[in-house]
């Protein structure tokens, strides 16, 4: 009798470890069903397509892309007049990138070979090449870009060309094209398109002025 009832509870134990074992096995199922469901739902279905970026939004992102590039690659230093202040030369937010003021004279400048000179804006340097005025970079159709096309820009910025134009003259220093050239595709795209999108400005820069044109003074010690 005693071993009957061994054997019944032995049967009883392992009829419990089976269906805990059972159960076990069911939860673990579960937990990998749900964390599968789970992982599905936060990512894309294929079968949902995204909803596309309008070219609106695209051209906004574009342009202020540019703004960063031209802000950070010293483009105003020379290409936008200044004014002065307290504490020095500061951006004239009215003419910004529109180059080298028209109505600003330049005076006479001893032509030396061992210097290069600044004008007080930086908008205007000398030195062996003579004298070069930075551009207007504003999309003003007269005396800016206005009319220019990106492969313009292009030519201008990739081969150092005036105008972008692939037959006239090189930029002149202090332009330092060469730099930017290695810029890549995109990041000259987002720049035109800013440029293309700032306020233009009328200014017609003056055209460069070769060594032998400068009118020389002499240093007084």
């Amino acid at each position: 009798m005693k071993m009957l009832d061994n054997f019944r509870s032995n049967n009883v134990n392992a009829k419990n470890k089976r269906i805990k074992a059972l159960h076990s096995g069911i939860l673990q199922i579960a937990n990998f069903v749900a964390l599968a469901a789970a992982m599905c739902a936060c990512s894309p279905s294929a079968n949902v397509s995204e909803k596309p970026v309008s070219p609106d939004v695209m051209k906004r992102e574009a342009i202020l892309r540019g703004e960063y590039l031209v802000n950070t690659s010293a483009c105003h230093d020379c290409h936008t007049p200044k004014v002065m202040t307290p504490q020095g030369p500061a951006l004239d937010t009215t003419r910004l990138l529109s180059g080298h003021p028209a109505s600003e004279g330049i005076a006479s400048i001893p032509m030396q070979q061992d210097w290069i000179l600044f004008s007080q804006g930086l908008t205007a340097a000398v030195g062996p090449w003579g004298i070069s005025f930075s551009a207007n970079l504003t999309p003003d159709d007269a005396t800016g870009t206005g009319r220019w096309t990106y492969e313009q820009f292009e030519t201008a910025i990739r081969k150092g060309k005036s105008k972008g134009l692939e037959r006239a003259r090189d930029l002149l220093p202090p332009m330092p094209w060469q730099m930017y050239q290695q810029m890549t595709d995109q990041d000259l795209k987002d720049i035109f398109a800013y440029l293309q999108s700032i306020r233009p400005v009328a200014n017609a820069v003056p055209a460069p002025i070769a060594p032998q044109d400068i009118v020389a003074v002499s240093l007084k010690n």
